[in-house]
């Protein structure tokens, strides 16, 4: 698993967490472009990996370890990147662009210039971490690992369009405090714009 997942515990509804692919990725999993090239970034145990691969996506997991989805065998849809994203060096996905990209768990502040410059046009960012308040409720407490309020709405800005947005509390699968965001690339303005379904911003503080 990355570095900065939450522990697992004994509770059963953080099992289920684990393995059940969290509900606001399911929510907005439909906008990502039929087909599109999805990045599963800090993949863990692949539950994001899954759910876009039986989506019809081909999918580029990123972890610095990829034994979790050895049970997937080898597959033409399924790129594993075993690497870590922390050790200083050069994002190894850098020039390539995917229609969405997929992050929950996960904080480390300088990959996410280069996460959005890596959604492409018309495809989006769908993202779901831990924010400050969540020392409260134990681990992760540390600054370095939680959101800091309307943090994502300002790593966003001037880059991709907000489709809805949320820094709250939530009571499962435990008590915590999170931020999440899901966010379009219009790209350039080359012909119609494919409609998200979804107003401009849905707010939720």
């Amino acid at each position: 698993m990355s570095q900065h997942k939450a522990p697992p515990n004994s509770d059963p509804r953080r099992h289920l967490a684990l393995t059940a692919p969290s509900a606001w990725i399911e929510r907005f999993a439909g906008l990502v472009p039929a087909g599109g090239p999805v990045l599963d970034v800090a993949c863990g145990g692949g539950r994001h990996t899954r759910l876009f691969l039986d989506r019809g996506h081909p999918v580029t997991a990123i972890d610095r370890d990829m034994s979790a989805l050895d049970d997937l065998g080898t597959r033409p849809d399924l790129e594993r990147l075993q690497a870590d994203l922390e050790d200083g060096s050069r994002f190894p996905l850098a020039g390539r662009h995917f229609a969405g990209i997929v992050v929950t768990n996960y904080l480390y502040r300088p990959l996410l210039p280069a996460l959005i410059a890596v959604v492409a046009p018309e495809g989006v960012l769908i993202y779901e971490t831990f924010a400050e308040g969540n020392e409260r409720f134990g681990r992760p407490g540390n600054p370095d690992h939680l959101l800091r309020h309307g943090e994502l709405l300002e790593v966003v800005r001037g880059a991709l369009r907000v489709v809805a947005y949320e820094d709250m509390l939530v009571d499962t699968p435990r008590p915590a405090a999170v931020q999440r965001i899901c966010a379009y690339n219009e790209g350039p303005l080359t012909g119609p714009r494919r409609s998200t379904g979804m107003p401009s911003a849905n707010h939720r503080v």
